[in-house]
């Protein structure tokens, strides 16, 4: 995804983030200390990181989106980096260059590299200041025999530094047979984004995700995700009008229209609401009030989350 951030290195510098860890290995410290110490500067980088976005959020004004892009591209950095290290000075291993890349054309058959996916709303790219994140590991049908640990040491990592990560390893047939059978499986792949590791592989999974789950099955998918929404707001009051409105899973609230997205991207394969236009579905002014409404809601949403100082998503007096 392209971020549209300004001065994004203020934000996280990752060339200076690996020069910082490369520094600690030159000095030859034993194993253990040397990724306790790079535990410490990956804290502090997504530390920085976290305070420049609020004071642009409190100080300059920025808005919503800016801000949930600008959490997003944080935390795509801090991953990379960590996958990186992880697999050239943690469990190094012959065939890897240490920089996400497994190069030339594979076919798919990536030699064993694993590729990292961002799910859910992270996927999209927007990630509220105390939100979880979703990550998926995709292993080839022949993983390398260490891939298990660096999983285990991304997610510590990720844990140590105070982040709250939800997480699955899957292969691609795993995935499949998932999403066939569970709805909120199939709506979190639907928004998967490739964040590091073999490209080819995700590029491999999002064809055979549209082949064989989405293929046909855009009606029923358009009737369960709406009866989903019906139950949704039958359970926080169905009304527009409570008192102490919950701003994600409310009636009109962000998952209302985020449930629009995944009708619109299931039936057309949009990766932008402005595509529909194109398409003839919607008409510009219904692309400018759905992103009006998206923005004002993104906004008041971190509004809230710096105020109580966790996700907090509803509006109390």
């Amino acid at each position: 995804m392209a971020y549209r951030i300004p001065n994004r290195r203020a934000i996280i510098n990752r060339r200076d983030l690996v020069e910082e860890l490369d520094e600690q290995v030159r000095r030859g410290q034993e194993p253990l200390r040397t990724r306790s110490n790079a535990t410490q500067i990956f804290k502090a980088a997504l530390y920085r990181g976290v305070g420049e976005i609020q004071r642009r959020f409190e100080e300059e004004r920025i808005r919503g989106p800016e801000s949930v892009q600008s959490n997003s591209y944080l935390v795509d950095q801090l991953v990379r980096c960590i996958y990186d290290f992880a697999v050239k000075h943690v469990y190094p291993s012959s065939g890897r260059d240490g920089t996400g890349e497994t190069g030339g054309d594979t076919g798919g058959d990536t030699g064993g590299e694993m590729a990292i996916l961002a799910t859910g709303g992270y996927g999209r790219g927007e990630l509220w200041p105390f939100s979880d994140i979703d990550l998926m590991f995709l292993l080839p049908p022949r993983a390398r025999a260490d891939s298990e640990k660096i999983v285990e040491y991304i997610l510590y990592t990720l844990w140590d530094c105070g982040l709250k990560v939800g997480h699955a390893t899957r292969t691609i047939d795993q995935c499949v047979e998932l999403a066939k059978g569970d709805l909120t499986i199939r709506s979190s792949l639907l928004e998967a984004r490739w964040l590091w590791g073999a490209r080819e592989l995700y590029d491999v999974f999002d064809d055979t995700f549209w082949r064989k789950v989405v293929a046909g099955t855009g009606a029923a998918f358009v009737e369960a995700k709406l009866a989903e929404r019906d139950a949704r707001h039958a359970r926080m009051g169905d009304s527009r009008y409570v008192l102490e409105p919950h701003i994600k899973e409310g009636k009109g609230g962000l998952r209302d229209l985020q449930t629009l997205f995944w009708i619109a991207k299931y039936l057309y394969r949009v990766k932008d609401m402005g595509e529909l236009i194109d398409r003839g579905v919607f008409t510009s002014a219904d692309v400018r009030h759905f992103r009006k409404s998206q923005d004002f809601l993104w906004t008041v949403r971190c509004h809230l989350h710096y105020v109580a100082g966790r996700p907090e998503e509803r509006l109390t007096f």
